[in-house]
């Protein structure tokens, strides 16, 4: 494409030579000549100088761009849709429905649904318009799916749980396994009966291997718009509010509720029974253990205030120094104390 009908597709502002031609997207600091790339982080400004690309994605506010570019809003933004431009989707191999596909009579399957080979659709399954399953998914008995879904393969989707519309799960994902649940009789476990379902809302993305595990009673949620990372564990009974977004290899314990707006860093374990304030941000490899109040943004072990928790971690640094000074210290007093007794004895006689 030439640069002035990206400017055009972007709805932006151009600067430079319009008849420039453009093959695709890259990273700035690999692009080569013919290729476009963007600007949002400004660690990444110095890569204006070096860059190769053609054509740059840049603020309205940005300064002293050398070459040819595109002030944008949201160059980022931008950006992502110029992937899609130069590289659609890949659809699927397979089309309609695979006649190696396992589907109860009683299902009930919308419009133009492709379902892939060997996927096993249970009894009384409802699944929406324009759905894409592929290879090997299992979807259990009384499962409803909404519209507009893509299952990758190997998704598997217990009984009952229902998926709203517009919600993308990646490979491998369980959704609706048994909660975590024993109770002590002596010397050994009973298990807790688990009951209840999951409820995924409206355009959720959940990502690969992720494990959300049915309620003992009522629902685990997770509700519109939330992204899920990959590797993610949700207990049983846990709520996740809208537009919550959680980075990969982070544990939810159960009942927990998770407010709206709320970002978690990766690896951060949350124990059972804490409320999450919505707008708050908790960092990766923090150990949440007691409620994280509205906007609030915790780190660390366990999780606190932000500025308080850095200036511990600054101080610990310093914790063999510290501890040479006291032993020095320590040093210092015991002669001290020698001296003086030596003095008082020396007036005592």
């Amino acid at each position: 494409m030439k640069l002035s009908e990206i400017a055009l597709f972007l709805k932006g502002e151009l600067v430079g030579d319009p008849s420039i031609e453009i093959s695709g997207p890259a990273k700035i600091e690999t692009a080569k000549s013919g290729e476009i790339t963007f600007l949002t982080n400004p660690k990444y400004v110095k890569y204006l100088e070096t860059t190769e690309a053609s054509a740059v994605l840049v603020a309205k506010t940005q300064e002293n761009v050398a070459p040819a570019h595109i002030k944008l809003e949201n160059p980022y933004y931008g950006f992502l849709k110029l992937l899609d431009l130069f590289y659609p989707p890949q659809k699927p191999v397979f089309t309609g429905i695979d006649p190696s596909a396992e589907i109860s009579k009683s299902a009930r399957i919308g419009r133009d649904v492709i379902i892939g080979p060997y996927v096993y659709i249970g009894e009384d399954v409802v699944i929406g318009d324009d759905c894409l399953i592929y290879p090997g998914c299992v979807i259990m008995d009384r499962v409803h799916i909404g519209t507009n879904c893509v299952l990758h393969a190997n998704i598997s989707i217990r009984e009952e749980c229902r998926i709203g519309n517009n919600v993308i799960i990646h490979c491998g994902t369980v959704i609706g396994s048994d909660g975590f649940g024993f109770a002590p009789t002596g010397d050994t476990y009973e298990k807790i009966p688990q009951r209840g379902i999951v409820i995924i809302g409206d355009n959720v993305e959940l990502g690969a291997n992720c494990t959300i595990d049915r309620a003992t009673l009522g629902a685990t949620e997770v509700k519109e718009g939330c992204k899920i990372d990959n590797l993610v564990q949700i207990a049983h009974n846990v709520v996740i509010e809208k537009n919550t977004v959680i980075a990969s290899q982070t544990g939810i314990a159960g009942s927990t509720k998770v407010g709206e707006h709320v970002t978690i860093g990766g690896q951060v374990g949350i124990v059972p029974h804490v409320n999450i304030g919505k707008n708050s941000m908790i960092a990766a490899k923090s150990g949440v253990s007691k409620d994280v109040h509205e906007g609030q943004v915790v780190y660390g072990i366990p999780a606190g205030p932000i500025m308080k928790q850095k200036k511990i971690e600054a101080n610990l640094r310093h914790l063999p120094d510290y501890n040479k000074k006291v032993l020095s210290l320590e040093k210092t007093v015991a002669e001290l104390l020698v001296r003086i007794k030596t003095l008082e004895n020396r007036n005592d006689g």
